[in-house]
């Protein structure tokens, strides 16, 4: 082989094995185990790196080859510190000696500690108390929640589902006339927070609305409506527990409404507006007072019974009534045609204006003869008083 043919090989080989390393390298890297650090938003955060090396010869990556961000410091013993951190400069970094081999991994996470929660529980019966939860600012980090509740010294925990970690229930709740304390700790790598209201069940206490609301007219009675509806799920059909419901209805285009209260699950409206639509909604209240009232169910509308004019049927006794002629005598006179009363009536008008018109011209006329004779009166005089003179 001569000596051309081989440098040309080794340089194909080269630039084989340069375009080769090139691929390598451009791969994202990520190490097999790295460190886990949480920072603070909108802190200084810093990064250690254990490297023996001057800080010349430490260098550092984002995610394997991306530049580390701007808002960065590199101490005298190699770590590196993020100014004023974002969100966006979280992720995995790595500090690399001289020839860049890991030194040092860590993968960080950047959020804020944890601040109290907007809490809130409701009774929808006697039975369960369920309490939930929303943080008022994004931590940003995994969180978990520790619910507890504390009646003089007897400290309980308030039962949460894997599921659900923003709710936990109190189930048969006790001291039903004292003062509830509730706790919710909220806690993640950064910190803790913790949020105490104060319950009193008896005060707590509001049903769900009523379910099911049907209506139905009265056959026959177009002033009356027939309502029903059921208890809502939540609440137990106990005798021990009974309900107080709230029935109120106003015409369409009203805004006055009309209100009725029952223990019962259905009530007749006996003065609805004959012929006109309905809007309808019940609520339900514990019988004895505790509590509050439930909301409103969603307005229904209905509309009373109307007559239906329909033929009648042979089988009807009334058919023949309706099929048969019937002469009836009377000796008062027919009934006048209106429409030829009111013919006769623009006549007289039109006669009484033609009259009013020739009337008019006649004293017109008259008036002009007079004055004519007037001036002939006038001329026969003046030529009198001439002769006279001339004789």
């Amino acid at each position: 082989m001569s000596a051309t043919s081989t440098h040309t090989c080794g340089l194909i080989s080269l630039a084989i094995l340069t375009i080769l390393c090139v691929h390598v390298n451009s791969e994202p890297w990520i190490p097999e185990a790295a460190d886990v650090q949480y920072g603070s938003l909108d802190c200084n955060v810093t990064l250690a790196c254990s490297s023996p090396w001057p800080r010349s010869l430490a260098e550092w990556r984002l995610n394997g080859s991306t530049p580390v961000p701007e808002q960065t410091v590199l101490g005298s013993d190699g770590g590196l510190t993020l100014v004023n951190a974002k969100q966006h400069m979280g992720g995995i970094y790595s500090c690399h000696d001289e020839k860049g081999n890991v030194v040092h991994a860590v993968k960080l996470y950047l959020g804020r500690a944890p601040e109290p929660l907007n809490v809130s529980c409701r009774m929808a019966n006697h039975f369960v108390v369920r309490c939930s939860w929303k943080p008022l600012v994004n931590t940003y980090l995994p969180s978990k929640f520790i619910a507890t509740y504390r009646n003089d010294d007897l400290v309980a925990t308030c039962h949460q589902e894997p599921s659900q970690p923003n709710e936990c229930t109190i189930g048969n709740p006790f001291a039903w006339w004292h003062t509830v304390t509730m706790n919710i700790t909220e806690v993640n790598p950064l910190g803790s927070a913790s949020t105490r209201i104060l319950l009193q069940f008896h005060k707590l206490l509001r049903p769900d609305p009523p379910e099911a609301v049907t209506t139905e007219p009265v056959a026959g009675q177009p002033r009356k409506l027939r309502v029903s509806w059921r208890y809502p799920s939540s609440w137990p059909q106990s005798r021990a527990f009974p309900l107080l419901f709230q029935l109120r209805y106003r015409p369409v285009g009203s805004n006055i409404w009309s209100e009725r209260s029952t223990t019962d699950t259905n009530v007749t409206i006996t003065d609805v507006v004959s012929g006109h639509p309905h809007l309808i909604q019940v609520q339900a209240g514990d019988e004895l007072s505790f509590g509050s009232w439930s909301e409103w169910s969603p307005e229904l509308q209905a509309l009373p019974w109307i007559v239906e004019a329909s033929p009648p049927t042979k089988e009807d006794p009334a058919y023949n009534l309706f099929t048969e002629p019937i002469t009836v005598e009377s000796t008062e006179p027919p009934p006048e045609d209106h429409r030829n009363v009111g013919v006769l009536v623009c006549l007289g008008l039109l006669a009484g204006v033609i009259l009013l018109m020739l009337c008019t011209l006649i004293i017109l006329l008259w008036m002009r003869q007079k004055r004519r004779d007037c001036m002939m009166k006038r001329e026969l005089a003046s030529m009198m008083s001439m002769q006279h003179v001339k004789i």
